[in-house]
C-alpha cells in the first residue's frame, strides 16, 4: 500500500512529546498523516484515548494505518478489539513501556493495566530498543509474541525519543516503509 492510500494517524505517548520527536516530524513529512489530540497529556485516561481514537479511525476516509509511540502504542492494543473489522490495516508500535514494572516510576500509566495479551485483529510491528528505560527488550519481545506482531530490534536506542537522539529517526521510516509494502 502507498502512504497516499491510507490515513496514518499517529499516537504519541505520555506528555504528548514536542516536535524535535521522530512522530512530530512524520507528522509534518507524510501528507496523510495526522496526530491523534489528547485532552489531557499529563493524566492520561485509557477510556479517553481509547475513545478518541476509535473516533478519529471512525472518521478517516481511506483505510488507516496506526502509529503509536509508548503509551500511544498501548493505547492501539487497548483499542484493538473496537478497531476489529474496522478500517485499520496495520500498526506501528514503537517502544511499548513495561507499566507493571514502572508503576510507580511512571505511576500516569497505571490506567493501562493491565495490558491485553490477545492478537492483535491487523499486522503490526513493535519496534523495541535493548536500552529502552522503560522496557527490557525481553518485555517487547514477549509482547510482540502475544500480539501476533513482527519485532525489530532497535538495538541501543533508549526510548526511542528526542532525549534518546531519535528526531527525525530516518531507521524508523525505513521500518514504517516496509510495514506499508506488505500491506
Amino acid at each position: 500500500m502507498k502512504i497516499a492510500d491510507a490515513d496514518i494517524l499517529i499516537l504519541p505517548g505520555l506528555f504528548g512529546g514536542s516536535d524535535d520527536y521522530w512522530y512530530s516530524r512524520w507528522t509534518g513529512k507524510l501528507a496523510t498523516a495526522r496526530r491523534i489530540e489528547q485532552d489531557d497529556w499529563n493524566q492520561p485516561d485509557r477510556e479517553s484515548w481509547v475513545d478518541r481514537l476509535v473516533t478519529a479511525v471512525e472518521a478517516a476516509e481511506r483505510p488507516v494505518v496506526l502509529i503509536g509511540h509508548s503509551l500511544g502504542a498501548l493505547t492501539i492494543v487497548h483499542a484493538a478489539p473496537k478497531l476489529a473489522g474496522s478500517k485499520v490495516r496495520a500498526a506501528f508500535l514503537v517502544a511499548p513501556p513495561d507499566l507493571e514494572a514502572n508503576s510507580e516510576t511512571v505511576p500516569q500509566g497505571n490506567d493501562f493495566l493491565p495490558v491485553p495479551r490477545e492478537p492483535l485483529p491487523f499486522p503490526s510491528f513493535v519496534i523495541a530498543s535493548r536500552t529502552d528505560p522503560y522496557a527490557e527488550y525481553d518485555f517487547s519481545d514477549d509482547m510482540a509474541a502475544a500480539w501476533g506482531s513482527m519485532v525489530f530490534d532497535a538495538g541501543d536506542a533508549g526510548h526511542i525519543n528526542a532525549d534518546s537522539g531519535h528526531g527525525p529517526w530516518p531507521e524508523g521510516l525505513m521500518m514504517f516503509a516496509r510495514l506499508m509494502k506488505q500491506l
